[in-house]
């Protein structure tokens, strides 16, 4: 995949190939949480840019990681290419004016799982992603067991789509791919189980 935007020889110098299945999961799995993150992302109104605020807490510590990411989807609309500027707090709050659409989550640790439970009009969606070093390995993965749908190419689960989706639209979303959620509230998520210590 080429970045259309980047010079001649350029396009992968800066960004990298984002390898990565991502699939609804009708709950938060059974396993060990290493870490927990609290997830505030701003998907800038006209761009394929993302501000995002991460509040990770693991059982040593609590962190703070501010980053400016730009997403350009491969052709077919899964992920295709991303590159990432850290931020210090003056230039991440310099950036959150900008006008966007947000949407927050925490994201469970789960190797090799990143399950990710939405929050406000996309409550009740829970999603599991998976990185891969290599399209091989991406390639041979042979699905999530227990997964209600993978959505790796479906543009609609992406987070900027994601990002200005209203409770309605979620619903009706969900049951157009025979997905009825529970109580009206989305799907069943149980609670996590405790960090490690």
């Amino acid at each position: 995949m080429e970045h259309r935007d980047a010079p001649a020889g350029k396009a992968t110098k800066y960004a990298r190939v984002e390898r990565e299945r991502r699939f609804l999961l009708r709950r938060v799995p059974d396993g060990p949480c290493l870490r927990r993150a609290e997830i505030t992302d701003l998907y800038l109104f006209g761009t394929r840019l993302r501000l995002r605020r991460t509040v990770e807490t693991t059982a040593a510590a609590t962190t703070t990681v501010r980053k400016l990411t730009q997403k350009v989807p491969a052709p077919a609309g899964g992920p295709g290419l991303i590159t990432t500027l850290y931020l210090d707090e003056a230039e991440y709050e310099a950036l959150s004016v900008l006008p966007g659409a947000g949407l927050t989550k925490t994201r469970y640790s789960m190797p090799p799982l990143g399950v990710d439970v939405f929050r406000g009009a996309l409550s009740g969606v829970v999603m599991g992603e998976i990185e891969f070093e290599t399209a091989d390995q991406e390639a041979a993965f042979p699905g999530l067991a227990g997964s209600a749908l993978e959505v790796t190419i479906d543009g609609r689960f992406a987070g900027g789509r994601l990002a200005v989706t209203n409770r309605p639209e979620l619903l009706a979303l969900l049951a157009a791919l025979d997905l009825e959620p529970l109580d009206g509230s989305g799907l069943a998520v149980r609670p996590l189980s405790p960090i490690p210590e």
